[in-house]
């Protein structure tokens, strides 16, 4: 009897505890909205656009064409955009944010990977963006901003800008404990330098987004996301430095992208493509 009792408590307790944790679970599973087009074959980025609501800017991987695309939420590319005189040597994430321009959103597309290292500058590739026009559309106003990180040239595959600030954050994958540098906005000078400013207890960090109020942040590994929610007054860099939760995520074949919908109402992400067909892009809508 009092083994029997004895195991009916810890089941109790344990029935509890996982209660609790699906009740502080803030996000809904993820729900399917469709397969992108054959030729995002490797979605690396992605972020909820301003100017077209309810769609998604994304983009291919390293050594594809230098465009991107808007995508619907049944995962339909409307409009695809080519970058003219542009090369994709290795985009990796792309984000929205301020410019010279007030009161205009620009994209910037990340060609910040490194797979090996070795070279001693990442591009931004920054446009005004553009609203849904025809089918395809070719971009010759394009700025490129260099960015050199302070202490020597390491693989980034992740870039986030907060829009408290607009200062920008590009974040390692390849150290056994990812870094995160800092970009101080407004930009200034030929060079941007990226500053070291945290260690992060997790590696392979491959996406990151910031919500549109600055309030929340999202950092994608392969197998984990990690959430952090700001307080009131609460410093960026308080906020990354406290530990982070770690939210429920069904693992996706290279799943290398991740964004805030522009009404906070959740989440997208998108992965490369799978058994011949484009990746899903799915949405965890906050509960």
């Amino acid at each position: 009897m009092r083994c029997t009792l004895i195991t009916f408590f810890f089941l109790s307790l344990l029935l509890a505890c996982s209660k609790k944790k699906e009740e502080e679970t803030p996000f809904e599973p993820r729900q399917a909205f469709g397969a992108v087009d054959k030729k995002l074959r490797e979605a690396s980025g992605i972020v909820a656009s301003v100017a077209n609501p309810r769609h998604v800017w994304t983009h291919n991987d390293g050594g594809n064409k230098a465009e991107i695309f808007l995508i619907n939420e049944k995962a339909e590319t409307v409009m695809t955009c080519k970058l003219k005189n542009i090369i994709n040597r290795d985009w990796e994430d792309i984000t929205i944010g301020r410019g010279p321009k007030e009161g205009i959103n620009y994209l910037y597309i990340a060609d910040i990977g490194d797979n090996d290292g070795r070279y001693a500058y990442k591009m931004l590739y920054r446009i005004e963006e553009p609203a849904l026009s025809d089918k395809e559309i070719e971009i010759e106003k394009i700025d490129t901003l260099l960015i050199q990180l302070a202490d020597r040239p390491r693989d980034t595959e992740a870039i986030m800008v907060d829009p408290i600030t607009n200062n920008f954050y590009l974040i390692t994958k390849r150290e056994h404990q990812a870094r995160l540098y800092e970009i101080k906005f407004p930009f200034a000078g030929d060079t941007l330098k990226a500053e070291p400013v945290i260690t992060f207890p997790f590696n392979h960090a491959v996406a990151a987004n910031i919500s549109s109020d600055g309030n929340e942040v999202l950092i994608k590994s392969y197998q984990h996301i990690y959430y952090w929610k700001r307080n009131t007054g609460e410093a960026f860099l308080q906020l990354m430095e406290k530990e982070p939760v770690q939210l429920n995520y069904r693992t996706e074949p290279q799943g290398e992208s991740i964004a805030w919908s522009q009404d906070g109402t959740g989440f997208y992400t998108l992965s490369e493509s799978e058994k011949g067909t484009g990746g899903n892009l799915y949405f965890y809508k906050r509960k």
